[in-house]
């Protein structure tokens, strides 16, 4: 049986450190689902066409990697798809305590693990969330998103 884990998130957009989480996890599982999930109380940046068409185009040579979007519970999205594992990224002590929170529940209630990969210190600095920001106020995001990322 492959080992497949689940990367859940709403890449909006999808950065480097992303990226970076990806590779480092592929080299631990056999094939990552990365899942933009979607929320409708939440304003999206890009839309979520806009975010599965730059991942798959990022991964499009990558035959472990595929996207998939979801508006389910994270935990029964990763039952759905076969998958054993979630993978996530801390940033932050702040990271740390949400993160082990929600293994922990989801571990409880369906025996799925959560692995946790430190992100790369280069990287600590990147979020959505800034580079949304960034964004707003016209400024070149290019250092931010993997190389080649189209997002308008």
């Amino acid at each position: 049986m492959k080992k497949r884990a689940l990367f859940p998130g709403t890449f909006d957009p999808f950065t480097i450190g992303h990226q970076s989480l990806v590779t480092r996890g592929l080299t631990l599982v056999d094939e990552i689902i990365i899942a933009i999930g979607v929320n409708e109380q939440k304003q999206s940046y890009f839309s979520l066409e806009k975010r599965m068409e730059a991942i798959r185009t990022l991964y499009r040579d990558e035959p472990r990697v595929r996207t998939e979007s979801y508006n389910l519970l994270t935990v029964d999205f990763a039952e759905t798809m076969g998958a054993r594992f979630i993978l996530r990224g801390i940033r932050t002590v702040n990271d740390f305590e949400y993160e082990k929170s929600i293994a922990d529940v989801n571990r409880k209630l369906t025996g799925i693990e959560t692995f946790i990969l430190f992100t790369e210190p280069e990287h600590t600095h990147i979020s959505s969330s800034i580079v949304r920001e960034l964004l707003r106020y016209g400024k070149d995001i290019s250092l931010f998103v993997p190389k080649g990322t189209e997002l308008y």
